[in-house]
């Protein structure tokens, strides 16, 4: 930072009056441990009065105001590891702070600036705290700010974020793909700056407050011509990357796509549909090539890890893996629904303002439908049915390449069985052992075969008989 913007941020912060509750001076107190509870405190405060970052600042009185310089060491080290990472992955969850230092009236400052808590409550070793007036409190303890900090949560919106703050017309013009807005808008490009500043006013892409400019998060994951401009968003640049074996082992190819999703969507799809190879059949007297995973699958899968991810998980984001039997689309983030339920579950996105912008330029399908069509294009080409998987704070979802029956598991079988039922039930259908059979692609006179997976399906209680002995998932 800049020494004349490092000199507005301390005079900006002690512009504050004394008594307030995201802001906290300290001289040299460099505890790790009282400096996470801070930041958990400093943050849920921020958010529990509407502002957009807490403050912990080392080498003010706290009394006085005084500026009295700080000896705090940022490079000593907690355990084996540095103090920044160490508070990082301590929090939870995982939100974003930064760490700056300089010189104000030649005495050595630092400041924690920490963003507001979002999601939840921010906790430190699986505690939330909270300021009460100058003091940092349990959160527990105190159940009516506990109550109004929920109150406020459940409506803060990602979307809304600041990625960039206090810049001219002339810079986000700079920094966002305004030609590429307007054509996926169908609109006409304006002659004029004051009319494209107005349309991104006006889709909320940026702000303006006080006389000043600021790209949202939204306007920056859409629409970046680089998002490593974007310091908080920089993380969440899609990778793809393609090994040339069933493992990690042998990396062939690895790309960092560091768009705005609204610009870079259709270009990664023409990326990876170019490197996959692809089946030559012969259909009469033609020869045609055939991808080996359906293109709308990739299509909205990629789309639905993009919209569904957590923008809040600090130091990770989406990525797409190219196995030689498999594809896996990884988001931070859990689900908000069971995956069990992806069918047929009215849709739920932490990020309902970027899914609804890209639905507008046909990014992706309309709601609810994305996962019926990936289910429905992995039964027309005969793949193994796509696993739905959580795994502590990530969702990852697993495109097989083609297997024969005889080489599937039991897993493979039976989740197969379960996605044909549930996508027959809600198309207002029943899957039968003739369906099943052709799902699989087998010969009537092997139905026993189905027969035995129907079985294995009903024993894991995905599947059920109703009151007419048809077969229907488990929540019919």
């Amino acid at each position: 930072m800049k020494e004349e913007d490092f000199n507005d941020l301390i005079l900006d912060i002690l512009s504050y009056c004394n008594e307030n509750e995201w802001i906290e001076f300290k001289e040299n107190n460099s505890h790790p441990q009282e400096i996470g509870e801070y930041l958990s405190a400093l943050s849920n405060s921020a958010c529990f009065h509407k502002k957009k970052f807490g403050y912990l600042v080392f080498g003010i009185e706290n009394e006085t105001k005084e500026i009295v310089g700080t000896k705090l060491n940022l490079l000593k080290k907690v355990g084996n590891e540095e103090l920044e990472n160490w508070l990082s992955h301590l929090l939870d969850p995982r939100i974003d702070f930064e760490i700056i230092e300089g010189k104000f009236k030649e005495n050595k400052l630092i400041v924690f600036k920490v963003d507001s808590a979002r999601l939840r409550p921010v906790k430190f070793k699986g505690n939330s705290f909270i300021r009460v007036g100058s003091y940092k409190k349990k959160l527990q303890e105190h159940p009516e700010k506990e109550r109004k900090l929920w109150e406020i949560i459940n409506h803060g919106i990602f979307e809304e974020g600041i990625a960039l703050e206090n810049i001219s017309e002339g810079k986000i013009l700079e920094l966002l793909d305004y030609p590429n807005y307007f054509s996926l808008m169908k609109l006409e490009l304006p002659q004029n700056r004051e009319a494209i500043i107005e349309k991104f006013l006006e889709e909320k892409l940026i702000l303006k407050l006080e006389g000043k400019y600021s790209i949202t998060n939204l306007g920056a994951i859409l629409f970046a011509k680089n998002l490593d401009n974007f310091s908080r968003l920089s993380r969440k640049k899609i990778r793809v990357i393609f090994y040339d074996s069933p493992n990690r082992i042998g990396k062939t190819k690895e790309k960092e796509h560091n768009k705005g999703y609204g610009i870079l969507f259709k270009e990664i799809i023409e990326y990876i549909l170019d490197q996959l190879p692809s089946n030559e059949v012969i259909e009469k007297v033609f020869r045609e090539k055939k991808e080996i995973y359906p293109e709308i699958a990739i299509r909205e899968l990629l789309a639905n890890m993009l919209i569904h991810q957590d923008f809040m998980e600090k130091g990770t984001g989406p990525m797409v893996e190219f196995f030689s039997n498999r594809v896996e689309f990884t988001n931070p983030g859990e689900p908000l629904i069971s995956p069990t339920r992806f069918i047929d579950h009215a849709p739920q996105s932490r990020n309902e303002r970027l899914a609804s912008f890209m639905r507008r330029i046909n990014i992706c399908e309309e709601r609810g439908s994305g996962i019926d069509k990936v289910i429905y294009a992995v039964e027309f080409y005969q793949l193994p049915a796509p696993e739905f998987i959580t795994e502590g704070n990530f969702m990852k979802v697993i495109l097989y390449a083609h297997k024969e029956f005889k080489d599937m598991t039991r897993e493979d079988r039976v989740r197969a069985c379960y996605q044909h039922c549930s996508l027959k039930y809600v198309s207002r259908d029943f899957m039968t052992n003739k369906t099943l059979r052709e799902r699989f692609k087998l010969r009537d006179e092997e139905y026993v075969k189905v027969s035995k997976v129907i079985r294995d399906c009903i024993e894991s209680e995905l599947i059920k008989q109703d009151s007419s002995k048809r077969y229907v998932p488990f929540w019919a």
